[in-house]
């Protein structure tokens, strides 16, 4: 199951680079790290217009690809060059799924945001000589690695777009991304994650789709049938064809693992635990770009950390699409973000 979803043929093309041996912040490594990407566009002779933009939860750089980059867009190829990195657990970078015995399924090794940013760093410097990010940006668990970028490499970030996302998770953050968890691990079939196929926990995985339904997107999105503009006849058949199409072909293991990374991330740990600190360290032109009736990383918790965030501004994106606006089906979202990344991207 796993491993034919993630495969080339599904969300090519990408490339591997091989990071090597790879320590961890929380202990441990991981050994042969490799990081999935794709490109597009052409890096200039001074190497000053590179955008990297990071994954989100569940996603890979196909999705990005879709929903975000094209000609006359904010990430156009024609004028950027523009880096998708699939982070670690995705099932295309170094994940459970694809590690080798012994290291793989449950025994995978604890990772953080911050080993995925520092994995990254050495992608753009090392692979490609870059050392001054045009842009970075990411929704959700991407807007998490955006402001990891920004605060642990200030240099190298000369602008910042963090979407729909937070640098430190509130409680109730943790306790959703919690359920997630749970949805999963309670299915008998996962077996602490030693499970012999992903598919036979495939009842976890619909709790897990369901609890996602429910919280990812806004009550306005049922109200007003918004899945009739994409084709489907119900809000069970909109269920099944899009978020249970989305989920089941997945890993448990690694949706689990991401969800800890979601759930357990704080930016402050760069700064002695001080969320003030940590985003006082951010020198990047930065738009905080919220969405507006998003369950998962509500506006007010979004617009506290903008306050401390220097140089930056807060943009608001209204959607009944919630928080999964990220996947760009909307058009009014892809001309406001694309509005806001263009005016970002113009700034000096």
């Amino acid at each position: 199951m796993a491993e034919s979803y993630y495969s080339q043929d599904i969300h090519g093309p990408f490339q591997i680079a091989d990071i090597g041996d790879f320590e961890l912040e929380n202990g441990g490594k991981l050994r042969n790290l490799k990081l999935a990407y794709a490109t597009f566009g052409t890096l200039s002779a001074k190497k000053d217009n590179a955008i990297l933009f990071p994954t989100w939860y569940s996603g890979t750089n196909k999705v990005l690809e879709q929903s975000y980059i094209g000609e006359g867009r904010a990430l156009d190829p024609a004028r950027y060059f523009i880096i998708l990195v699939n982070q670690i657990g995705n099932g295309l970078s170094s994940s459970p799924s694809n590690t080798p015995i012994p290291f793989n399924a449950a025994a995978f090794p604890s990772v953080t945001i911050g080993d995925d940013v520092r994995a990254q760093h050495k992608l753009v410097t090392e692979t490609f000589g870059i050392e001054k990010l045009a842009l970075v940006l990411g929704g959700s668990m991407g807007a998490q690695q955006t402001y990891e970028w920004a605060i642990r490499f200030p240099d190298a970030v000369k602008r910042a777009a963090p979407l729909a996302g937070l640098g430190r998770g509130t409680p109730y953050t943790k306790l959703l991304v919690d359920t997630f968890i749970e949805a999963i691990a309670s299915d008998p079939a996962f077996d602490g994650g030693w499970y012999a196929d992903g598919a036979a926990v495939q009842r976890g995985l619909r709790r897990h789709a369901h609890l996602f339904a429910t919280s990812g997107f806004s009550p306005a999105l049922y109200t007003h049938e918004r899945w009739l503009e994409l084709g489907f006849s119900s809000a069970e058949d909109f269920l099944r064809g899009f978020v249970e199409a989305h989920f089941l072909p997945q890993d448990p293991n690694n949706l689990i693992l991401l969800a800890r990374k979601w759930r357990d991330h704080d930016v402050g740990r760069n700064a002695g635990g001080s969320l003030k600190e940590a985003f006082a360290r951010i020198t990047a032109k930065t738009f905080v770009i919220a969405i507006e009736n998003d369950a998962f990383f509500p506006l007010k918790d979004v617009a506290a950390e903008q306050a401390l965030i220097p140089n930056s501004e807060l943009k608001l994106v209204a959607s009944d699409w919630g928080h999964l606006a990220l996947f760009g089906t909307e058009g009014a979202y892809r001309e406001t973000v694309d509005g806001y990344l263009k005016e970002l991207l113009a700034a000096a």
